[in-house]
């Protein structure tokens, strides 16, 4: 079994990454930071003619026809580059309100003419709700949907790549989308494409850090001489491994509609969250002093790890969600594997 990407996914890699170089370079993403604006206007605009947000639409809807896994291809990019843009939460609504067959949201969304937020918990704020023409909402029964009277205002957030608000959920002036099944399929997607964000960030860690390394010179010798520096950068690049594992897995899974789609994601949602942590303190480590200033990238990328990591859920809520799926197969002495 063949479990590369394809011609196609790797043609979409490349070309994505071509334009967040350009436009997500790492002074962009900077000089974002101290900006008002709540997401990047000008590479929204490039994503939106490049077709992003119809990247899972079927052709005659104008989309591209592809499916989850060029979904989180592109996202690892996003993640990767620390890109400041609402694509996640948009394209998780625009499935949203493809399954409830609402067809004036799905064409709002797929054009870029609106934005989405999507809410996981009451208890958390919410990534562009400041900004988010209609917001999403995983509740206990089901997905609802409604359009803010009121945008609250931008709170102060550790990531200063994307903005977070709290939007409070109001059942009354909510509809519903779909029941457990649709709140099911949210919640997977939703874990599945933090996951190839955080992919994306701790990839691009292991990055610096590994060049880092090369160039640092202590004692007359690269300190990527040193064993002790190898040995971070290798359980780095394991952790990054696994990270990649798990995501297209789980990313395959739901776009295969396989049983299994819950279990890969919340998998995925738990090796990521663990191993970024992981990789975010070595590359600080091999970075020494200069990893914890401002005038570095590496804190946009630690930053924005933090909140992936929460987003739809975190680690032990997903080790619980886990043990909930593989519980009866356990009791009913079925495989797990």
């Amino acid at each position: 079994m063949d479990f590369d990407l394809t011609d196609d996914q790797l043609a979409l890699r490349e070309g994505a990454r071509e334009l967040l170089d350009d436009l997500a370079s790492p002074a962009r993403v900077r000089a974002h930071t101290t900006s008002t604006d709540p997401f990047d206007t000008e590479l929204w605009r490039a994503m939106i003619d490049q077709g992003w947000l119809g990247v899972e639409l079927e052709e005659s809807r104008g989309g591209l026809g592809l499916g989850a896994v060029e979904v989180a291809v592109l996202v690892e990019e996003l993640g990767r580059h620390a890109a400041p843009t609402p694509f996640v939460p948009t394209v998780l609504a625009l499935d949203a309100f493809l399954l409830a067959g609402d067809d004036a949201w799905v064409a709002r969304l797929a054009s870029g003419e609106a934005i989405a937020c999507v809410g996981w918990s009451p208890d958390a704020p919410i990534a562009y709700a400041p900004s988010a023409d209609v917001a999403v909402v995983l509740a206990d029964d089901g997905v609802y949907a409604f359009e803010p009277v009121a945008r609250p205002r931008r709170e102060p957030a550790m990531d200063l790549t994307r903005e977070l608000g709290w939007l409070p959920f109001e059942p009354a002036r909510a509809r519903q989308l779909g029941g457990l099944d649709a709140r099911a399929r949210l919640l997977d997607r939703g874990a599945t494409f933090a996951s190839a964000d955080l992919l994306g960030g701790a990839s691009h860690a292991l990055d610096l850090a590994v060049e880092y390394a090369k160039d640092r010179v202590q004692f007359g010798r690269p300190i990527g001489s040193f064993q002790a520096v190898k040995h971070r950068c290798a359980d780095m690049l394991v952790d990054v491994e696994g990270m990649r594992s798990t995501v297209y897995w789980a990313a395959w899974c739901i776009g295969a509609r396989d049983a299994d789609a819950s279990v890969a994601a919340s998998t995925a949602k738990i090796w990521c969250s663990d191993a970024s942590k992981r990789v975010m303190a070595s590359a600080l480590q091999v970075h020494g002093g200069i990893g914890f200033t401002w005038e570095h990238d590496l804190h946009f990328f630690l930053k924005r790890a933090q909140l992936d990591q929460l987003q739809f859920g975190d680690a032990s809520m997903h080790r619980a969600r886990l043990t909930s799926l593989l519980r009866p197969r356990v009791e009913a002495g079925e495989s797990v594997v």
